[in-house]
């Protein structure tokens, strides 16, 4: 049987509350075992970041460390939101139209705090779920979208969620992404951010030791504070995400993981 399917018949048989506890139990283990033995110190660079999000959140939970000292060092960051954000559980009450808008305000509230100008963040607004399930005419065009971003800003370095990051949106928009770099040919270096990727994929279930090689740390002490208040202007995610898999992203470090192209 399938990893994820052994996954779904697991989580069936265990009450939601226990799930939680043990999902928080195995992101905090798996994350200390990379930052304390299974990773190697990453240095800032200079180069030009294009940071590529499915939501608006995954930026700042991922990357919001990095994103803050890139920008105080007054190198240029551009964030680019993939879907508009509709299918989030914290606003049920409200139309899809007043969740797309009151998500956009918060990306760009949390992005000012983090350094970033509304110049720089584009928002490609494909329906929220829809990534993995693009008709061709669809995909055609989010790719010639990601392929403009990258001819426009040349970035030395792009970001986009795991490979393997247990959500459709996400693991789709590295596939998006990986595939417009392949189509201009691009010398880039390549960062996956985890967001899901510790809380949902359990170890020798669906995550394999082989995955996790190639891990980097960045120190991000000086901006800690920083991203915790960008975290905090999500207000719409906050309030309904587990705490546990909130404080993940309030360490002092971020975890990412090099591809070459």
């Amino acid at each position: 049987m399938p990893s994820k399917a052994i996954l779904k018949q697991i989580q069936k048989l265990i009450p939601i509350y226990l799930l939680r506890l043990l999902q928080e139990l195995h992101a905090n283990l798996v994350s200390r075992w990379i930052l304390t033995w299974g990773s190697t110190p990453l240095t800032v660079s200079e180069k030009s970041v294009l940071v590529f999000s499915p939501h608006q959140d995954d930026e700042t939970f991922g990357c919001g460390g990095m994103i803050a000292i890139k920008r105080e060092q007054k190198i240029p960051v551009t964030v680019a939101f993939l879907t508009d954000g509709r299918g989030s559980h914290g606003l049920e009450i409200q139309t899809q139209n007043q969740i797309v808008q009151v998500r956009k305000q918060e990306s760009l509230k949390a992005l000012s705090i983090l350094g970033v100008e509304a110049s720089d963040i584009y928002f490609l607004d494909h329906p929220d779920g829809s990534l993995q399930t693009l008709d061709s005419s669809s995909r055609k065009k989010i790719i010639t979208q990601i392929i403009a971003l990258l001819n426009s800003c040349k970035p030395g370095e792009i970001y986009v969620p795991h490979r393997l990051d247990s959500h459709q949106d996400h693991e789709a928009t590295y596939e998006l992404v990986k595939e417009a770099i392949a189509q201009i040919g691009m010398k880039v270096e390549l960062l996956e951010y985890p967001i899901w990727l510790f809380w949902r994929a359990p170890v020798f279930i669906m995550l394999k030791w082989q995955h996790l090689t190639a891990a980097y740390r960045l120190a991000i002490p000086s901006v800690q504070e920083k991203k915790q208040q960008a975290i905090a202007i999500y207000n719409s995610q906050t309030q309904v995400l587990p705490h546990g898999f909130i404080q993940q992203f309030t360490k002092p470090m971020e975890i990412f993981f090099k591809t070459e192209f």
